[in-house]
């Protein structure tokens, strides 16, 4: 989660794009023009879009959730319980409210399934880089071998009365790589509640489309192009009551001496993950199963990644290498469509 509200006006215009893509094709109702908001939420611009409902109250449920989600967890406001979390690192235990709880505890579940490649301490690594913020560096070498020491989940211990500790002082949770999803998650059980049954939901690129359009026919979900701005695509799937979550190399990085550092980061050498993979896009049931299995995925390259996959049940995934090739998972074969000429189908 990064936050440059400069930025703000052009996330807008670029996400209303998969919004359009989403509901463009098949015949609609009176309600085929959705009722929408947009707004600057964990460092990203959220939109909302409710197709058969037009209930303006429901919308603000939602940005109401999203935003106590964002005052107890984002790492880009003072004062929140995650930063008052960390500063007890290596003191003593915090107890903490249900959704720092939740999110932690998975997130720690997410660490040990992918071996540590997706790991929620990586905090003083994404501090030191800064990818996104104006601060932003390329570290040195003994500076990224000083904060390695400070990453670790299993130095993390989590207790049933929801306190959580950090072993170590000057460790750093940082959740940007699940809580997204896990509020994307949450306002779609909000949306549930309010008898919501067509409606599509965008946290910075965390897509989630609930139900079907309002003839019935599935949504139209672009893939994000790992190349261009958030927004540009090279295929479509159609998708119903799913959720689609996109890694990438696109979005946030920095460059020096002519070489490019992108901020998905190794916990295991403080540095971008260097693969085949451009992108890779997660398709499930929960969000917050696609915010954190896409990092991990991209993590693992093309062919560890595409084993993964293929060994977790309720996900699918598409690849996207740095030579343009798509390589997508058994159960998208019937579904995506390429529509990008520049790239090409692998399988």
């Amino acid at each position: 989660m990064f936050n440059i509200k400069k930025l703000y006006l052009t996330l807008i215009s670029i996400i209303v794009t998969i919004s359009t893509a989403a509901c463009s094709s098949g015949s609609f109702t009176k309600y085929s023009s959705p009722i929408s908001k947009t707004d600057f939420f964990m460092g990203t611009v959220v939109k909302i879009s409710l197709y058969d409902k037009k209930d303006e109250s429901i919308i603000t449920r939602a940005f109401d959730r999203i935003k106590e989600i964002e005052n107890e967890v984002s790492i880009n406001k003072q004062g929140t319980e995650l930063e008052r979390l960390n500063s007890f690192a290596g003191k003593s235990p915090l107890k903490v409210k249900d959704d720092t709880y939740l999110i932690i505890k998975k997130g720690l579940e997410y660490s040990k399934l992918s071996q540590g490649s997706f790991d929620i301490t990586i905090g003083p690594i994404v501090k030191l880089w800064s990818i996104g913020l104006p601060e932003a560096k390329v570290p040195t070498e003994s500076e990224i071998s000083d904060k390695l020491k400070l990453v670790g989940y299993k130095d993390v211990k989590i207790n049933e009365d929801k306190s959580i500790f950090l072993e170590k002082p000057g460790m750093n949770i940082d959740l940007g790589g699940i809580a997204k999803g896990y509020t994307a998650d949450e306002v779609v059980e909000i949306l549930k509640q309010n008898e919501v049954k067509s409606a599509v939901i965008d946290l910075g690129g965390n897509v989630f489309a609930l139900g079907s359009k309002i003839d019935g026919q599935p949504w139209k979900i672009g893939i994000q192009n790992p190349f261009e701005v958030r927004g540009k695509i090279i295929g479509t799937i159609d998708v119903q009551n799913k959720s689609i979550v996109t890694s990438g190399i696109y979005e946030r990085f920095i460059e020096k001496d002519g070489r490019r550092y992108h901020h998905i980061l190794s916990p295991f050498n403080g540095y971008p993950y260097n693969n085949e993979i451009a992108g890779v896009t997660i398709v499930s049931d929960k969000s917050i199963d696609g915010d954190a299995l896409s990092t991990t995925v991209f993590s693992k390259g093309l062919n560890g990644g595409m084993k993964f996959v293929r060994e977790t049940k309720g996900i699918e995934a598409i690849f996207v290498t740095k030579n343009k090739e798509v390589y997508i998972t058994d159960g998208l074969k019937n579904n995506f469509k390429l529509t990008n000429t520049e790239f090409k189908m692998m399988n």
